[in-house]
């Protein structure tokens, strides 16, 4: 099955690229922009048995691999 997960900084978490991100596009003129925040998205196929052993190895990768869980929340998506 095909694997998409969603990484986000959690709320209260400085986003500094998204705030660079933010300023950048108000130099350029585009003043209707705020509260930008940068994410990542990571795609794979994964082979289970089931959509909830699936899920339980994906929780895993993500608190181990994928995301710093101090400071980094994650949605998973089956697609």
């Amino acid at each position: 099955m095909k694997v998409r997960v969603y990484v986000r900084l959690k709320a209260g978490v400085l986003d500094v690229q998204g705030k660079a991100i933010e300023g950048s596009l108000k130099s350029v003129g585009h003043d209707n922009v705020s509260n930008l925040r940068v994410g990542k998205v990571i795609e794979f196929d994964l082979e289970s048995e089931t959509k909830e052993k699936a899920k339980n190895e994906v929780e895993n990768l993500c608190d181990k691999l994928f995301t710093n869980p101090v400071i980094e929340d994650f949605e998973i998506t089956f697609l």
